[in-house]
């Protein structure tokens, strides 16, 4: 029954609804699956996350707090909730200092989003990441390597590297990573012991 402390964060106004859902239900799940108490303040999406009597695991304020963020940089709450996963982190990267005019951060969002999607759509795909584009960052779920690999994408279209470029790095990572799981899987037989 040990108190682990509260965090603070702040949401954007427009996710708050989102971050509480229908009947408060979102926000319930998350306060029920970690044993914390979430407070929002619906003024301003200032967020008071608090550990609880209940409370177990001494990362659970984290993961209350990083699943917050998360809704709030743009994620549905489906997405958001693979952070209960203790392999899964949240990664935000904010766009200011690449983009310090509207019209910069508009150009910016186009890369990284893509004709259609495309962009964003083939580094989830090629990542097994989550990625949202929101406001001035962009954010990523995913187990901490893939996430590393789907920051690098990310940062080099924010340096003006060409798309093609930067597929051909997805698509190398994504066999490395694959044969990496293979290796993980080798019968027993297949190492000389």
């Amino acid at each position: 029954m040990a108190i682990y402390g509260t965090m603070r964060t702040k949401i954007p106004r427009e996710r708050i609804a989102v971050c509480i859902g229908t009947n408060g239900e979102t926000k319930k799940h998350v306060e029920d699956v970690t044993h914390t108490k979430i407070t929002i303040d619906s003024e301003d999406g200032a967020v008071l996350v608090e550990s609880t009597p209940q409370t177990e695991d001494p990362l659970a304020v984290w993961c209350a707090r990083d699943i917050v963020l998360a809704i709030g940089r743009g994620f549905s709450p489906k997405r958001a909730f693979k952070l209960f996963d203790e392999e899964t982190i949240l990664e935000i990267i904010f766009l200011d200092q690449s983009a310090n005019t509207l019209k910069a951060l508009k150009r910016i969002r186009g890369r990284l989003i893509g004709e259609r999607g495309k962009t964003r759509r083939i580094i989830e795909e090629f990542t097994g990441t989550s990625l949202s584009i929101y406001g001035h960052s962009v954010s990523i779920i995913g187990t901490l390597e893939r996430v590393k690999i789907a920051k690098d994408a990310v940062q080099m279209l924010l340096k003006g590297m060409p798309h093609k470029s930067v597929y051909s790095f997805l698509d190398r990572k994504q066999r490395e990573l694959k044969k990496a799981e293979l290796s993980l899987w080798k019968p027993a037989s297949d190492f000389n012991l």
